[in-house]
């Protein structure tokens, strides 16, 4: 194994709870242990039940009775404490990610460049920055969703891609629309960083700007956009429907996905509401991509 990517031994300790208040506040506690964990997340189970989970992290096991305590104080599920081996990360994704094609395009890794047709939109994303890579099922379908457009004659025009991760949907809309102005953003400063990089290892360093923001929080995207992407998750869609309606074009689409199949109607509603209608949906796996068009 490669030492450079190789993760040590690590633990994990992960609880539900069913409201915000309590699982912020046990988050906030959690970083107060000893041995303090490594991260504390925070997170909105995406499924309907109305679920929080909250999960720290650990270089060394943590103290099973003060998680105990912590539970019990917050009104949480007992922790589930599970020990993580060594693993070689980029190693593994290599060996689980294979190529994929949606249309035209065709995502990568740099070990498969010998398998890239000539007549594909080619896109590398490197297994050490996979997030976001396209090998996702909502990430397909955004890319289907584009091709989809393209093969009924989408014009080029300005497009944003909101929480970019790896900036692939980004790079797929500069590729196709050379001379159309790209903005990607992140809320995340190490996924801009990625998104760079990314650009430099495809020949597209300067191509698309890249902005940290939440939302549309930021100067370079305040539209008006001809296309639109959005790869989130539903709470997030839904609160940035009236921003997104604000930022695009009159007549103009947006791609959004990070939907569940069962939340797909609520975020229909919210897009409806806000002056879009829906184009198309397609279904992959559990992740619903829609396509949207603003009046």
């Amino acid at each position: 194994m490669s030492d450079d990517h190789v993760t040590p031994a690590s633990w994990t300790a992960l609880t539900t709870l069913p409201d915000r208040d309590r699982a912020e506040r046990l988050g906030a506690a959690m970083e107060e242990m000893d041995p303090a964990p490594d991260g504390v997340g925070v997170f909105e189970i995406e499924d309907g039940s109305g679920l929080w989970e909250v999960g720290g992290y650990f270089a060394a096991a943590p103290d099973d009775t003060a998680l105990a305590l912590l539970a019990a104080a917050f009104g949480a599920r007992p922790f589930a404490v599970s020990e993580l081996p060594p693993t070689d990360w980029v190693a593994h994704v290599r060996r689980e990610l294979q190529p994929v094609e949606a249309g035209r395009f065709f995502v990568y890794g740099s070990h498969d460049a010998d398998r890239v047709p000539d007549d594909r939109v080619a896109l590398l994303i490197e297994a050490a920055m996979a997030f976001g890579t396209g090998h996702h099922g909502t990430t397909q379908g955004c890319l289907l969703a584009l091709e989809a457009l393209l093969q009924d004659g989408l014009a080029p025009g300005p497009v944003a891609d909101i929480g970019a991760g790896t900036a692939v949907l980004a790079m797929a809309a500069a590729r196709v629309w050379p001379d159309a102005p790209v903005v990607a953003s992140d809320i995340d400063a190490v996924a801009v960083e990625v998104a760079e990089a990314n650009l430099r290892v495809n020949g597209m360093a300067g191509r698309v700007t890249c902005v940290e923001a939440a939302g549309f929080d930021h100067p370079d995207l305040a539209g008006p956009f001809d296309l639109i992407f959005a790869n989130i998750l539903k709470g997030p869609l839904i609160e940035l429907a009236p921003a997104m309606a604000r930022a695009a074009a009159s007549g103009g689409h947006a791609i959004l996905s990070g939907i569940l199949n069962p939340q797909a109607e609520d975020v229909i509603a919210a897009y409806d509401a806000a002056g879009f209608a829906l184009a198309a949906r397609r279904e992959l796996g559990d992740w619903t991509t829609l396509t949207l068009r603003r009046g």
